[in-house]
């Protein structure tokens, strides 16, 4: 069986220095938020471009303390609306409600998955005050527009990059914007208005481009003084030991997972270089007029954490590959709009994105698939 993702050939190139690094961290006896954290914020920090990383338990905790980083200083208020692509991950809207914001979801293009930059204007009222951007299976949203229409209306852009680890940056006009690996973080200076601070949220999920043993997360920001709030606010809103300025969580990257992802963050470039080969192959040798490709155009703005194709017929397909043993999985079965845990949206349409999550299917893509199984794939696609 080829499995969809095999982390355990993915961490095998590590274990004898996850177990040195293990014995190190317990060698040392400091556990939270010591040496191991302060070097990979450091170096997480420097990989992106960005002045800060805040090192936070989980991809989750990374987007709703950004939200509430802003509402402690004023720049969001509890009840303010923050527009989100109606086909993302249930995570991106549950961390815009945990902050007590309300997500208002627009459509995405069915070319990329990503929000539709062109539905998001009609869907801005005097209440919206933030745009969530999400990088959807490692592909960068359209930011020059998401910025551009931010500007316009004054609004926060964040993103969430939970997928997209190591995408490369574009130029708008003179400045970098978005905060993804490789982007340039930056506070952008409006004519007339206030500054706003872009902010990016990360996953160390054991399954991401860049993943740790456990859960983890991280923010990365150039604004300092959210930066210095998110400090506090992942500790217990506390800077100094029981001394608490904030209503904070404890949402801490511990030792262990730092010192891991220590080890891998030189290792991510490479490995996202073998999954746009990997891409690339599929891309072009995928040739059957059952199965719709995704877009790309082959630049660096995607780093393939999946490789999501679409059919009409998913579970027949599905069960196909399974048996000829290869494992695909679905990202994702039922749109946000339609889970119980919203019931209050279970009447509302999105066209677009039921459309997605009805015909999506997730290729196995990953630095340690082989040839010959890249081969076995395509090979056996283009017979279905």
């Amino acid at each position: 069986m080829i499995s969809f993702l095999d982390l355990k050939r993915i961490n095998e190139p590590y274990e004898t220095a996850f177990q040195q690094k293990l014995k190190s961290v317990l060698e040392n006896g400091w556990y939270i938020l010591g040496k191991e954290l302060e070097t990979f914020e450091k170096a997480f920090a420097e990989y992106c471009h960005s002045k800060y990383c805040i090192g936070v338990g989980n991809g989750f905790d990374a987007l709703a303390l950004i939200f509430k980083g802003y509402i402690q200083l004023g720049k969001l208020q509890k009840g303010d609306e923050v527009i989100v692509p109606a086909n993302t991950y249930i995570a991106s809207i549950l961390a815009i409600l945990q902050a007590d914001l309300i997500p208002v979801l627009v459509e995405p293009k069915l070319e990329t998955y990503n929000i539709d930059p062109d539905l998001i204007q009609e869907k801005i009222t005097s209440k919206t005050k933030a745009i969530l951007a999400v990088h959807l299976y490692g592909q960068l949203a359209e930011m020059q527009k998401i910025n551009e229409i931010a500007e316009k209306h004054n609004l926060i852009v964040v993103e969430d990059a939970a997928q997209s680890h190591g995408t490369e940056e574009f130029k708008f006009q003179s400045r970098s914007l978005g905060i993804n690996s490789k982007f340039q973080n930056s506070v952008v200076t409006l004519s007339g208005v206030e500054e706003l601070s872009c902010t990016s949220a990360y996953s160390f999920y054991p399954g991401k481009n860049l993943g740790c043993l456990g859960d983890g997360g991280a923010i990365t920001t150039n604004d300092s003084e959210l930066a210095k709030v998110l400090f506090s606010l992942r500790n217990y809103g506390s800077e100094k030991k029981y001394h608490n300025e904030y209503v904070g969580v404890n949402s801490r990257l511990d030792e262990l997972q730092a010192g891991f992802l220590n080890l891998k963050l030189p290792n991510l470039d490479a490995d996202n270089e073998k999954r746009r080969a990997i891409a690339k192959r599929y891309l072009a040798e995928i040739k059957n007029d059952k199965i719709v490709l995704p877009f790309w155009d082959f630049s660096n703005n995607h780093v393939f954490h999946l490789f999501v194709i679409r059919t009409e017929n998913r579970e027949h397909l599905q069960e196909y590959l399974a048996q000829n043993n290869i494992q695909t999985v679905i990202h994702y079965p039922i749109p946000p709009h339609q889970q119980k845990a919203f019931l209050e949206w279970n009447n509302l349409s999105f066209p677009i994105t039921e459309k997605i999550h009805k015909e999506v299917l997730s290729l196995p893509i990953s630095p340690v698939l082989t040839q010959s199984e890249v081969d076995f794939i395509i090979e056996i696609l283009n017979q279905y």
